[in-house]
């Protein structure tokens, strides 16, 4: 099944050509079909780049899928176009009385911040709340991993030593996790990160599961609330030039960065990068979708709020 967009959302053209099943609103309203609502609360700066990187995702599933943007009324992108914003995103405040099935929080490039010191803050962690009571499934992804665990849980983000940039071999943890069904012994995922989020003061915290995990990039995938709330600490989503693209932005820029880890074919970056991970993002997503937000989810998404309404508690 496809997933609905905006008509005109730049993602379209791209999803097309990657033989992805879109719909767009117009020709989706002629179907007689309740698709999973699912909002995006997009907190990186490349908001079309992001916007693309989900609905790929996303659309790849039997489920039809109806993705509605939200962005922050507290702080105005600076590398997306304003027009694109007003044509495409909504504020929590247009949102805020709606359930949802689910809900995609994405990581932000402000991590060297204490998380009070962050612009939008306070207006995330109302979200953060609010979703507690409104969406079925909350998937949070690297920075926004890291915000939900302290708000919910407390757990504070760590310096690393040095950016944790790459892709990195992973293990999962919780053999019965059926978010991780179908994936092999080994998969791989990438990272790019400057703080991380110790093992210790997560299975200290009995209401969190450690699901998957790295030797190099440590804790991968978290669960609460027989899968509420699930944290990504790493970007399955990215495309295959993402890494490449930061990394050379900081080295034509003269800034210390490191080639990325088990990228480019002999660590030479004049060659293509070699995409390691993304059949276990395309496993990932849809099992979320699948096990915890369609499977889960009340027939009438109105008793998102009501425990007794969900027809599953998986883990």
């Amino acid at each position: 099944m496809p997933i609905r967009i905006p008509n005109e959302l730049p993602a379209t053209k791209t999803l097309r050509e990657e033989n992805i099943f879109v719909i767009t609103e117009n020709r989706a309203a002629m179907q007689d079909i309740r698709p999973l609502e699912i909002a995006i609360l997009n907190l990186m700066p490349t908001k079309i780049v992001t916007e693309t990187q989900l609905a790929r995702l996303l659309g790849n599933t039997p489920i039809q899928v109806q993705m509605e943007l939200i962005m922050t009324s507290t702080h105005k992108a600076k590398n997306t176009s304003e027009e694109h914003m007003l044509t495409f995103y909504k504020t929590f405040d247009d949102i805020k009385d709606r359930t949802f099935d689910g809900l995609v929080i994405t990581g932000a490039p402000v991590e060297h911040l204490p998380f009070e010191a962050v612009e939008y803050w306070n207006e995330l962690c109302t979200i953060m709340e609010w979703s507690k009571t409104h969406v079925t499934s909350t998937f949070h992804i690297c920075w926004g991993a890291q915000a939900a665990l302290y708000y919910h849980y407390g757990i504070q983000k760590r310096p690393l030593e040095k950016k944790l940039f790459g892709v990195f071999r992973h293990t999962v943890d919780y053999k019965r996790s059926i978010l991780f069904r179908g994936f092999d012994d080994v998969f791989m995922a990438p990272h790019s990160r400057h703080t991380t989020v110790d093992r210790a003061d997560i299975e200290a915290e009995p209401r969190l599961k450690i699901l998957a995990s790295s030797e190099e990039a440590g804790v991968y995938a978290i669960i609460a609330d027989h899968g509420r709330q699930i944290f990504i600490t790493g970007h399955s989503e990215y495309d295959a030039d993402t890494l490449e693209r930061e990394y050379l932005r900081d080295k034509n820029a003269g800034l210390p960065i490191e080639m990325p880890v088990n990228y480019f074919p002999n660590d030479d970056d004049t060659k293509r990068p070699v995409v390691t991970w993304r059949s276990s993002a395309n496993l990932l997503y849809s099992n979320w979708l699948n096990y915890f937000v369609y499977q889960t989810t009340p027939f009438d998404i109105r008793n998102v709020s009501d425990p007794s309404a969900r027809t599953s508690t998986p883990e």
